[in-house]
C-alpha cells in the first residue's frame, strides 16, 4: 500500500498562528535587553576554570535565546503570508490570561484588609461565578474550600499571615482568635 504524504501533513512542519510574528519579535527584543544587562549583571574572575565563571552559563543561556529567537523570527517573517486569521484576534487571546493575575493581584491587595478568611471566601465565590459555577450549590461548595484552605495554611502548616485591618473593630478575644487562625 503507498500512502503519499504531503509536507504540510507531517508533524515537523510548524503551524503558523496569527501571532507568530508578534511573538518573535518580542521574544528577540527581549532577549536582546537580556544581553545588553550581561555585562553589569555579571562578572568574569580571573584565575577562574571556564565552567565556574559567574557569566559563562547565563552568556551562554542568553545567546541561546537571541540564536533561537532570530531563527524563529526569521521562520514568522517566511511564513507571514501563508497566516490566516487576525493578528489582533491572537493577541487579545493571549491578553485573555491576564485577567486572572489582575484577580490575584486583588485578592493580594485586599487580604490585608479585610483578613485572609474573608478575601479567601469572597475571591473563591467570586472566581467559581465567574468560571461558570453559579448554583448555590457550587457556591457554597466553593466557600467551605476556601475555608478549609485558610484553616490548613494558619492552623495546619502554621503559615504567618497578617491579620486583616478589619479585625482591629472587633471584641479583644474574639480579635485574637480570628488573628490566629483565619
Amino acid at each position: 500500500m503507498s500512502t503519499n504524504i504531503k509536507v504540510k501533513d507531517t508533524p515537523f512542519k510548524p503551524r503558523r498562528v496569527p501571532g507568530d510574528i508578534v511573538f518573535a519579535v518580542v521574544a528577540v527584543a527581549f532577549a536582546l535587553f537580556l544581553l545588553s544587562q550581561l555585562g553589569s549583571e555579571t562578572t568574569w574572575l580571573k584565575g577562574i576554570s571556564l565552567g565556574s565563571q559567574p557569566r559563562f552559563w547565563p552568556a551562554v543561556s542568553i545567546f541561546g535565546m537571541v540564536f533561537f529567537g532570530l531563527v524563529y523570527f526569521i521562520g514568522s517573517l517566511r511564513n507571514l503570508a501563508n497566516q490566516e486569521g487576525s493578528v489582533g484576534k491572537e493577541i487579545l487571546f493571549w491578553l485573555r490570561g491576564l485577567e486572572f493575575t489582575i484577580w490575584f493581584m486583588a485578592y493580594v491587595f485586599i487580604t490585608p484588609v479585610i483578613g485572609y478568611l474573608f478575601s479567601s471566601i469572597l475571591f473563591c465565590v467570586v472566581l467559581a461565578a465567574r468560571v461558570g459555577y453559579r448554583s448555590l450549590r457550587s457556591l457554597m461548595i466553593s466557600a467551605g474550600l476556601s475555608v478549609a484552605i485558610v484553616l490548613l495554611f494558619k492552623t495546619f502548616l502554621q503559615v504567618r499571615i497578617p491579620g486583616g485591618t478589619v479585625y482591629e473593630y472587633l471584641p479583644d478575644g474574639f480579635r485574637n482568635f480570628m488573628i490566629l487562625y483565619f
